[in-house]
């Protein structure tokens, strides 16, 4: 750009320049204006120290597990409700000078506007500083709403605080008390269960196995001594007869095969259980011949009864038939408990499943009481904790004064707002003005539009109608012509 353009450009603006000056004159007086109209906001800030818990947290695990920012935004959500806000609202009174008090929303949407939250963390652990302010038209309704809404917060947090810790603990006194219940259930099915199936536990199992083969070792002998008694008394009647009484001796050859059979009993015995198809038979073979030859059946031993005096050997007979009567009492006995025995201990196997079923059940139950009962343990202590604010906890750090100046509006600001809105409004307006004059002014235009370079070229020359400009505007044009820009 030459000196030339520039001093033509200077002359535009001086030329228009009662434009410029109009334009800038009435915007910063309608920015003073609107700066003197708008009206005041102050703002009042108050500070809330969010402490680290006094108890280390590896030592009692805190009830409300949540950093600070959380604890905040919870804060900050529960005093923002639209019931607390219309509550704050009436507690300061902030309409009150209103003839009609607004709706609701515009009440809840007046107040969120006023409100500002902030953080500033400490670096100092779980420590942090909340800030919340208020705006209001007053220094004093200011603070106010600040100290109300700090208030709040505080009053919010502990009742979360010690409302959680409360609910934690009564959720566990009633997890407690539901599994001490199943718990006493589960015992008194297991206690009932057991006196049922006292006969068959498994943990007798190895006695009465023991009582088993004890009662067949009884038996055997048992009837190894029936066998021997039953010799015994074959010989007596053999002896008997070979003295000369026929009638006894009639009856020797069926005692001696009684006394064979019992012997092989015994021998079988040994070998077979009382199921075994063998046993069975030589017991019924027995007791058929035992009706057979049994002195009390016998004709014959009965004549022996009546002959006169009782001999030594019918004492000695009835002594044989008294033991033999005696052991197969016992024997029936004996058998009886060894059948009883073995159904107990084929039953052993269902009822230590059945058992074991019932004390898994009864441990399953056990093992979550315990558990139930160590967090109710550690909710317990977290109350305490709670209750006596050892833990993480808000604190009002410093309380809301009334501002010594307001917040807003910023009256230099909109001032020069206005001034430099105001000139560049008057410099697009001389831009707009000359953009749209066609008349040619420079030796430049003239060459552009005849597309050729003139010879010479005429300057403006100054009438009398020109003077009327006043003196400041010839005086600017000759400060202007003495520029050294040519």
């Amino acid at each position: 750009m030459t000196g030339t353009d520039i001093q033509f450009y200077l002359a535009i603006i001086l030329r228009r320049m009662p434009y410029v000056v109009g334009i800038l004159l009435t915007t910063i007086a309608l920015s003073i204006v609107v700066a003197l109209i708008m009206p005041r906001v102050y703002r009042s800030t108050a500070k809330i120290l969010v402490e680290a818990p006094r108890i280390p947290v590896d030592m009692v695990k805190p009830t409300v597990p949540a950093s600070s920012l959380d604890q905040l935004l919870i804060a900050q959500q529960q005093i923002t409700t639209r019931t607390n806000l219309i509550e704050v609202a009436k507690v300061l009174e902030l309409y009150r000078g209103e003839k009609v008090l607004p709706p609701s929303d515009d009440i809840v949407k007046d107040m969120r506007s006023r409100l500002v939250f902030d953080q500033q963390p400490l670096g100092l652990g779980a420590a942090a500083i909340f800030s919340v302010a208020f705006d209001a038209e007053t220094p004093e309704l200011a603070a106010r709403g600040a100290n109300k809404l700090a208030s709040l917060i505080l009053l919010t947090n502990q009742r979360q605080r010690t409302g959680r810790a409360s609910d934690t603990l009564e959720f566990f006194d009633a997890d407690v008390t539901r599994l001490n219940s199943e718990l006493n259930t589960a015992e008194a099915e297991l206690l009932k269960f057991k006196t049922e199936m006292r006969s068959s536990l498994p943990e007798s199992l190895d006695f009465r196995r023991q009582q088993q083969t004890s009662l067949q070792l009884r038996l055997t002998s048992l009837e190894r001594e029936a066998a021997d008694l039953l010799t015994r008394r074959s010989v007596l009647v053999d002896t008997f007869t070979a003295t000369g009484q026929t009638t006894v001796g009639a009856i020797a050859p069926k005692q001696q095969v009684l006394a064979d059979l019992n012997k092989a009993l015994a021998d079988q015995l040994a070998i077979f259980s009382e199921t075994s198809p063998n046993i069975v038979a030589l017991r019924t073979r027995i007791t058929s011949l035992q009706g057979e030859a049994s002195p009390s059946t016998d004709p014959k031993s009965n004549r022996m009864a009546n002959i006169g005096p009782r001999s030594g050997i019918e004492l000695q007979l009835a002594d044989i038939d008294k033991r033999l009567q005696s052991i197969e009492t016992e024997r029936t006995k004996i058998t009886n408990e060894i059948e009883l025995i073995t159904r107990s201990i084929d039953a052993t196997p269902a009822t230590e499943t059945s058992l074991n079923s019932l004390e898994r059940n009864k441990a399953n139950i056990q093992t979550q009481y315990n558990a139930a009962m160590a967090r109710r343990a550690e909710a317990s202590l977290g109350e305490q904790v709670e209750t006596h604010s050892d833990g993480g906890r808000f604190t009002l750090l410093e309380e809301a004064t009334p501002p010594e100046s307001p917040l807003k509006p910023k009256r230099r600001l909109i001032v020069a707002f206005g001034a430099a809105a105001g000139f560049g409004l008057s410099v697009a307006l001389v831009a707009l003005l000359e953009f749209f004059n066609r008349t040619i002014r420079r030796p430049k235009e003239l060459a552009y539009l005849l597309q050729s370079q003139p010879l010479a070229v005429i300057p403006y020359i100054s009438g009398p109608q020109d003077l009327r400009g006043g003196r400041f505007r010839r005086g600017v044009e000759s400060v202007v012509s003495a520029l050294p820009f040519r």
